[in-house]
């Protein structure tokens, strides 16, 4: 059977009205199916923004990462001094470029990041200002250069006006540091059979690749210990708020907790008779706020990009009983195509 993760469009009913509470206080959301963040007119012009947002954050990695390689070439380039002073310069400046490109690509939704380039931008023009004055600047490559971060300048501003806009409008962004995953996938087993795995929570550690324990305390209360970047552990208690045998399990961390989440799991029957529909809401605060959830996010362990490869995982340990590796994910790099000895 050939399954698909897949984001379902939007919440359950024709609206819906969530309140939790994490580190962050109460935090409310409302939503309707099918609404115009997804479709029509402006749909298409979020869409083209973020493509947009996202060019500008490769444009300002690649320069970053350039800025930084070779920052005496670069000084070069724009008609400057290649001294110790403008390769600092450089350096600094390609930091930031990379800081801002890193933010844009992992949230491309986020004004924030847009603007920051406009910020350096700023600072990009004032510094070729007074590299004019200097006798030794080429005027020519300057002038080029000038011309170039003006026009690099007005596309930043656009898009961040247009982000900006969207995101007051309700069509972009998310709730006040607030992050939110859903995730469904179709697994070949009863309702019942998926839940009944699912609520002995010790069981979740041999799917969930993150978690490194979950220790049950009583009927309602668990405690969890995640995997956390840089080799660090994050650990929280839950307690179940809602348990309907073979339909849901909704749960939500207790005060404390190194990262707040709350959330919930439903089992329903599956179109034709093909098993269980398992869909995963939850709502979580990143560690640090939202450079927490960047940072995560580069290392691969962001809950959005943890909850996909899980249900996988889940769907091979309920259909087949273990959990099936490729070939790619047992080797880290390139390696050859072929058994590494001879079959005896």
């Amino acid at each position: 059977m050939t399954s698909t993760i897949r984001e379902p469009g939007g919440y359950e009913g024709a609206a819906e009205r969530r309140t939790w509470s994490g580190n962050g206080g109460s935090r409310e959301r409302r939503g309707t199916d099918g609404g115009s963040d997804d479709y029509g007119e402006r749909g298409r012009e979020r869409a083209a923004a973020e493509r947009r947002a996202r060019g500008l954050g490769w444009f300002s990695l690649g320069l970053g990462l350039a800025q930084i390689a070779a920052p005496r070439a670069v000084a070069r380039l724009i008609g400057v001094r290649d001294d110790d002073e403008n390769r600092n310069a450089m350096f600094a400046i390609g930091l930031r470029e990379i800081t801002s490109g890193v933010g844009i690509l992992t949230q491309p939704a986020q004004p924030a990041w847009t603007w920051s380039r406009v910020g350096g931008d700023v600072m990009d023009v004032a510094l070729l200002g007074r590299a004019f004055r200097s006798e030794d600047t080429d005027r020519t490559r300057a002038g080029v250069a000038t011309a170039a971060v003006l026009g690099v300048t007005l596309l930043d501003v656009l898009t961040s006006r247009q982000l900006t806009r969207l995101r007051s409008e309700g069509n972009v962004g998310e709730a006040a540091g607030t992050k939110e995953v859903t995730k469904a996938i179709t697994v070949n087993r009863s309702p019942d059979e998926v839940y009944r795995f699912w609520r002995n929570f010790e069981n979740l550690p041999q799917f969930m690749s993150h978690l490194e324990s979950v220790q049950v305390l009583d009927d309602r209360r668990s405690h969890w210990k995640a995997k956390a970047p840089a080799g660090r552990s994050v650990e929280w208690d839950a307690q179940i708020t809602q348990d309907i045998p073979g339909e849901l399990i909704a749960w939500e961390s207790l005060e404390g907790a190194d990262v707040a989440n709350a959330g919930s799991v439903r089992f329903a029957t599956a179109p034709g008779g093909r098993g269980t529909e398992l869909t995963v809401k939850m709502h979580y605060d990143p560690p640090a706020g939202p450079l927490g959830a960047i940072v995560a996010k580069l290392f691969g362990e962001e809950p959005g990009q943890q909850v996909d490869g899980d249900l996988r995982r889940f769907k091979q340990v309920m259909e087949t009983g273990e959990v099936v590796h490729s070939d790619a994910s047992i080797h880290r790099g390139p390696h050859p195509a072929r058994p590494s000895a001879a079959p005896m």
